[in-house]
């Protein structure tokens, strides 16, 4: 339960401020100590209204609509929702058709953007990058669109998602059961300047953050393009799964005990894997033959605090996260698998079939993610031959084509889980070694520039909280 601090007892101002509203969460939030704090600085502070330009004066979420979902890339757009804009790989983003799209065309976002959650989960943000362009977002997103003449956008970025932003935007959210705020909330959210210097700093850092993961997201798709250009499966890079006939009235013959649902048997599903059977491959049970290709331990989670031996469980929807949030635990009181090795492909392996669903995605643990927990709900995919290196079989896992092969594979009833001996028997294209070894080295060079991208924005962060304590000290001298 949070209490008020006594250094900061709740006010008759702060009452008005907010006004009169009753309900603690304002009050307890951090947002007036963030308030204070910034009251306090020396330093001019402009409205964040001041420093926007663009529809609505820069600050605006949308209306609410019908949306209109197609299949074809031709016939719509990519559609980012309040919780899509915090994914790494944007690849399978929904479409939202043309008619829709065109009536709201202010809803395509820019680069220099900052994106906040403002339905639900109130506060989450993310930068749009260059190669974001042409994707547009629901009302459910809020957009703050810099004035380049007024402040620069990296440095806006960072502040809002500071410690001094957040609580603030935070504090500002109504409703019961589904939280939201509007542009009028934010609007007089003061922003201190710091001067050219610190905050010039402050933007490059986040711009180069951004072309970082421009080049993360570009060295994914053109892995997985060599792979399949190589193996001659061109053919398979757009699989337009929903062009094809549906899956019914179709027979099989010679069933085994192995399975014997529909699904696993589907046609469209099967036309893949003929596909890459056809080429040079082993399968996926081969490759993993001294490693690993099955589920983490289950275990019990014991909460612990960060910088105290804690690690971060990282569950299947935050896995794919730019950043992933998420509950801290002790290591100590969990088997040693909850860890994953270097170069493990994690692959959500519990879930329901929704198009959107994460179940049967690949994600892929390198570098810093190294640190993480991982649950029990990820199939970890483990190459035991040294001449499969784990990137180059996640160049292959992260495709449409596995995607709709694992899918076809799935068992249970209504969390559904991915068929143990199946899976095995995925093809995985050969190859030679040496366009093995240069795939996969594209895959590490590409997770390389998401870990340099991370660290940029906590330099950035930094300078901007220095920058603050030192005004603040400043001022209490």
């Amino acid at each position: 339960m949070k209490t008020a601090s006594i250094d900061h007892p709740v006010r008759l101002s702060w009452l008005r401020e907010q006004g009169l509203r009753l309900d603690a969460a304002p009050y307890l939030s951090g947002a007036f100590a963030a308030k204070q704090l910034l009251k306090g600085l020396p330093v001019r502070k402009d409205a964040l209204a001041d420093l926007t330009a663009g529809y609505n004066g820069g600050i605006f979420n949308g209306p609410k609509f019908s949306r209109v979902y197609v299949n074809d890339p031709e016939m719509g757009v990519p559609f980012l929702g309040s919780t899509d804009m915090m994914e790494a790989d944007l690849t399978h983003l929904p479409l939202l058709g043309h008619e829709v799209a065109e009536k709201l065309a202010y809803l395509e976002i820019q680069p220099g953007m900052t994106l906040i959650s403002c339905s639900g989960t109130i506060g989450r943000m993310a930068y749009v990058r260059p190669d974001m362009r042409g994707i547009w977002s629901s009302q459910h997103v809020m957009k703050v669109q810099a004035n380049p003449a007024r402040v620069k956008s990296g440095y806006l970025n960072t502040f809002l998602r500071s410690r001094f932003g957040v609580p603030i935007i935070t504090s500002q959210a109504y409703g019961a059961i589904i939280q939201h705020i509007e542009p009028h909330h934010i609007a007089d959210l003061p922003v201190p300047r710091f001067g050219e210097e610190v905050e010039n700093r402050i933007h490059d850092l986040v711009e180069e953050a951004a072309q970082l993961r421009l080049e993360f997201q570009s060295g994914l798709q053109e892995a997985t393009r060599d792979l399949f250009t190589t193996a001659g499966l061109e053919k398979l890079l757009n699989v337009r799964w929903h062009e094809q006939p549906r899956d019914l009235g179709f027979t099989q013959r010679k069933l085994t005990p192995t399975t014997l649902r529909a699904l696993n048997y589907q046609p469209r599903a099967r036309r893949i894997i003929d596909a890459l059977a056809s080429v040079d491959h082993v399968t996926l049970g081969e490759v993993c033959q001294g490693g690993m290709l099955g589920s983490g331990a289950r275990f019990k989670r014991i909460d612990a605090e960060p910088g105290h031996g804690a690690a971060r469980l990282i569950g299947q929807r935050q896995g794919f996260w730019i950043r992933p949030e998420g509950r801290w635990i002790s290591p100590t009181q969990a088997p040693a698998g909850i860890f994953a090795q270097d170069e493990t492909t994690m692959i959500a392996a519990q879930g329901t079939l929704g198009e959107n669903e994460v179940f049967c995605r690949a994600l892929f643990v390198t570098g810093s993610w190294m640190d993480h927990v991982y649950s029990q709900h990820f199939l970890r995919v483990v190459s035991g031959d040294s001449t499969f290196p784990g990137a180059y079989l996640f160049a292959f896992l992260r495709s449409e084509a596995a995607f709709r092969i694992l899918r076809s594979m799935s068992v249970g009833g209504k969390q559904q889980d991915i068929h143990e001996s199946l899976r095995r028997k995925i093809p995985v294209p050969k190859l030679a070694p040496g366009d093995r070894s240069r795939i996969a080295e594209v895959v590490r060079t590409a997770y390389r520039r998401r870990d340099e991208a991370d660290e940029k924005e906590d330099q950035a962060m930094s300078l901007l909280e220095k920058a603050v304590a030192e005004y603040t000290g400043a001022a209490s001298a």
